[in-house]
């Protein structure tokens, strides 16, 4: 197999797994806390991470100059991302918390301006107003009082998205000098921390009443949907160029949207049909997949 078709596996792999990412929390939730589940999964797959980098020999040290970025990219990229993400789903569906949160390449290209001096050009703009767009439409639903229903689950949702682009922007300005699973393992270990202190303060937590198909969804969910993924997007990303590699952040809010509805019976009507074609679209302007540049 060659490199790039390689790297296309790996592409689809991880677009499948990203897509089924907000389904199989919705179901989760149903019996799991949502802290809870963030700092387990997030905990348990620090340990196996580092244990797998301690057999490949791979190192684990960390230079001083590079520790505080690394926790401040763990707070960005794991703590806000999977906290503030899976809150949202007690107020939005699988489909809307997706769709919402897919808008993170939109609010990189804006924060790309003032941090990485990137001005964003006419095809930058439009994706912009589109996602604002995709945004009120999906939020109003079929009226102001379901749309205000449901305003704690979009401020969640949109910091979650707003807090990891920019946690993207920093991390292309100064980035991590470290093995990418050394990295991986670090920001979920440090990431999982507010998560684990803040879950028995503020959730109740009875392991007993957590039935077998739960059990075995969280298992699945934390290896494929939160670890094998952000390998599969590693080496996606060193064999494919970055433009067709973006790809995969188009095809995760479709695959979840029409898993959301096939599974958890969500509906599949006009809203999430605009706001999510509203947002392919914003993402793929966003991204510059026009740019025909190598």
């Amino acid at each position: 197999m060659t490199p790039r078709n390689l790297g296309l596996v790996l592409l689809m792999a991880t677009a499948v797994n990203w897509g089924a990412t907000w389904p199989i929390m919705k179901f989760l939730l149903t019996e799991l806390p949502p802290l809870t589940m963030r700092a387990l999964g997030s905990g348990v797959l620090a340990v196996l991470l580092l244990l797998g980098a301690l057999a490949f020999r791979l190192p684990l040290h960390v230079p001083r100059e590079q520790r505080p970025r690394l926790v401040l990219f763990s707070l960005l990229n794991i703590t806000a991302w999977m906290a503030f993400g899976t809150l949202a789903l007690r107020w939005l569906s699988a489909s809307e918390a997706a769709i919402l949160a897919y808008t993170m390449p939109v609010w990189a290209a804006l924060f790309a301006w003032p941090i990485l001096g990137e001005r964003p050009g006419p095809a930058r703009i439009a994706g912009l107003t589109l996602g604002f767009g995709s945004i009120v439409i999906l939020f109003a639903g079929r009226g102001v009082e379901l749309g205000l229903e449901k305003l704690p689950g979009l401020g969640f949702i949109l910091a979650s998205a707003l807090l990891f682009a920019l946690g993207a922007v920093l991390s292309k300005q100064r980035p991590l000098v470290l093995h990418p699973i050394t990295a991986l393992a670090w920001q979920m270990a440090i990431g999982c921390l507010p998560m684990a202190i803040l879950a028995p303060l503020l959730e109740s937590f009875e392991p007993a009443r957590v039935t077998p198909p739960v059990w075995f969804w969280f298992g699945w969910f934390m290896i494929f949907s939160m670890g094998l993924s952000y390998l599969t997007w590693f080496g996606a990303l060193a064999r494919l160029p970055a433009s067709t590699a973006a790809i995969g952040t188009l095809l995760a809010p479709v695959l979840s949207v029409l898993a959301a509805g096939l599974f958890l019976g969500e509906p599949l009507g006009w809203r999430e049909a605009v706001a999510l074609g509203g947002t392919v679209a914003a993402v793929a302007l966003a991204v510059g997949l026009r740019d025909k540049r190598p």
